[in-house]
């Protein structure tokens, strides 16, 4: 009995710890998606006025025949954005099947993937994938435009020297959906979509567009800033679902742990109590005898 009691003693205080840290896990993981989701947000109205100014670029040049030829790209960059850190489930996993099944469905001759975060490169592994590039993860939030900032500046370096229109760069990451799931997006990010490059009819405000700079290296700096927020929504969407993944599993986890730690203790009382009723039986059996 005297064993017993002190198993359970020893289970239930383990129990304690385990939900302490698990209550502390899902805590910062709560707390640490709120600075990506933000982060998210405000490119989404930077990326909406770099959209507004492509639109009036179009408008006044009457379209941009370039980037609208329709010429099979010959290269492609396959850029998918892992987690390197535990505790969220089969994230990078998900994420590894989709850019295994992308690359199948899409077969390209020469294709080059870069991966942000090691456990998403050992997780192509698996599938008989190597990465052609790895870069790590934004450890906060400040660090999300530097990591976009050096996914352009790579896919600048491999764009040099070919036209635009024969690039092709994909997006792979997780992102919010409808009632609080997420789900794997495979997003094309160039060429660009024809719809950008096509003039509208009629100019929705009365002001009309215009511009004094270089007509190419206006363009050129409108693309790259398209690209830029795209890959920077996409950076802080992957951090914001991979903290919600975390959460989700730590709450699932807090869940169980709390249902061990009722039976432990609805234990620990049966126990308690048994021992209880002893000592009094032995005590009465003794003033008997």
């Amino acid at each position: 009995m005297a064993q017993t009691l002190e198993h359970l003693t020893r289970k239930n205080a383990t129990l304690i710890s385990i939900r302490s840290i698990v209550h502390t896990m899902k805590t910062l993981s709560a707390i640490n998606a709120a600075p990506y989701e933000q982060a998210a947000q405000s490119i989404e109205a930077y990326h909406h006025t770099v959209l507004q100014g492509l639109a009036a670029f179009v408008y006044r040049t009457g379209g941009v025949s370039v980037l609208t030829d329709t010429v099979p790209a010959s290269t492609r960059l396959l850029v998918a954005f892992g987690s390197d850190h535990g505790l969220c489930g089969n994230y990078n996993e998900l994420l590894a099947n989709a850019v295994v099944d992308y690359s199948q469905a899409q077969p390209m001759a020469k294709q080059q993937i870069l991966c942000i975060g090691s456990r998403l490169a050992n997780a192509l592994l698996e599938h008989d994938v190597t990465a052609d590039m790895i870069l790590m993860p934004p450890a906060s939030a400040d660090g999300v435009g530097r990591l976009a900032g050096d996914i352009v500046t790579r896919i600048e370096q491999l764009g040099r020297g070919q036209p635009l229109t024969e690039l092709a760069v994909t997006l792979v990451f997780t992102e919010r959906a409808e009632h609080g799931y997420q789900e794997t997006v495979v997003r094309p990010l160039l060429p660009l979509d024809s719809a950008l490059l096509q003039p509208v009819q009629r100019w929705p405000s009365r002001s009309l567009p215009d511009y004094s700079m270089d007509a190419q290296a206006l363009l050129a700096a409108l693309l790259r800033n398209h690209v830029f927020a795209s890959v920077f929504r996409a950076s802080s969407e992957a951090m914001v679902t991979e903290n919600a993944t975390r959460l989700a599993l730590m709450q699932q986890a807090e869940q169980s742990v709390d249902e061990q730690l009722d039976a432990v203790q609805q234990d620990l009382s049966n126990v308690r109590q048994d021992e209880i009723t002893n000592e009094l039986m032995d005590i009465v059996i003794g003033h008997l005898a």
